[in-house]
């Protein structure tokens, strides 16, 4: 039997469930997920083999119109995603966008589609928040349209019609070799994740802008067999007025955060772990290329 693998973008707007969706296929926790926009800033891959078959999923921000230079970094990453993938998995929210107006409509998504010479799956997530009647009519206006290889129905959070997105990916794979070893889950590496998980416990327990104004720099990761691994992060905000925000008072709202994480970061590494958090002011950072770069948003191009 021959082996087929390739590249699956998951793309759409945010907040739509792309992270969700990508953790229930690979059946683990690689992206971070909260119940606010524009979590994820980079792609994320995600690896899922079997015998005859390897799909490498890749989480990409969500999809909207960039306000300052790290969104349009984020946007980058989409339409190179979308460009360099075997499929373009599309996916629309039954609740918030029951027609796929919202999303197909959109001059982004439109370029994304018009661009990539990708085969195109289109997922309606969120279905346990609609009803039939209003799924079926979805599905049946938009098949018409002759965009997609297939529309299919799911619920990413409860896990529903899963294995159908599955089963069609590995029919529309191309014949390739596998890219990955079967036992790698992703080509992150740990300090990567330990990054995602601080920021979500960030998301999870600030308000406004102060979670979006945040990047998370490991500065120290030391890994000891007989005592607890040494991590060592740096939390960046924006503006001076942030940081008592994110400290909270007398160090409070920072150690609750920091008991979070730890508490996530010794599940993903199957070890004790001291958590060491500080917080740096670096001014408009989300605005100024040279700091983006050092924060590993780089154009396309680099």
């Amino acid at each position: 039997m021959p082996i087929k693998s390739g590249f699956v973008s998951i793309i759409g707007k945010p907040n739509v469930g792309k992270s969700t969706l990508m953790n229930a296929l690979i059946g683990e926790k690689l992206s971070i997920v909260t119940s606010k926009p524009q979590t994820t800033r980079k792609r994320i891959l995600g690896i899922l083999s079997s015998e005859n078959h390897q799909i490498i999923f890749v989480d990409t921000p969500g999809i909207l119109n960039p306000e300052y230079l790290l969104q349009e970094r984020m946007l980058d990453y989409v339409f190179s995603s979308a460009k360099d993938s075997d499929i373009v998995l599309i996916m629309i929210d039954a609740k918030n966008d029951p027609s796929g107006s919202r999303t197909l409509s959109d001059e982004i998504v439109k370029r994304v589609l018009a661009e990539s010479e990708s085969k195109k799956i289109l997922v309606v997530n969120k279905i346990d928040l609609s009803d039939q009647p209003s799924v079926e009519k979805l599905i049946g206006d938009l098949s018409a349209k002759n965009i997609f290889e297939k529309i299919i129905p799911v619920s990413a959070k409860e896990g529903f019609n899963i294995s159908s997105v599955i089963e069609t990916i590995i029919e529309l794979l191309p014949e390739h070799p596998k890219y990955y070893p079967d036992d790698q889950l992703s080509q992150a590496n740990e300090r990567f994740f330990v990054t995602e998980i601080i920021r979500e416990k960030i998301f999870e327990l600030y308000h406004d802008e102060v979670p979006y104004s945040t990047e998370v720099l490991i500065d120290e990761f030391k890994e000891r067999d007989i005592s607890k691994h040494y991590i060592r992060a740096t939390i960046i905000v924006e503006r001076e007025s942030q940081k008592p925000i994110l400290l909270g008072a007398k160090g409070e709202s920072i150690k609750k955060m920091g008991q979070l994480a730890r508490t996530d970061i010794e599940k993903f590494l199957q070890h004790d772990v001291y958590l060491d958090l500080h917080v740096k002011v670096k001014e408009k950072w989300r605005s100024d290329p040279n700091m983006l770069k050092s924060f590993g948003y780089s154009p396309n191009d680099e």
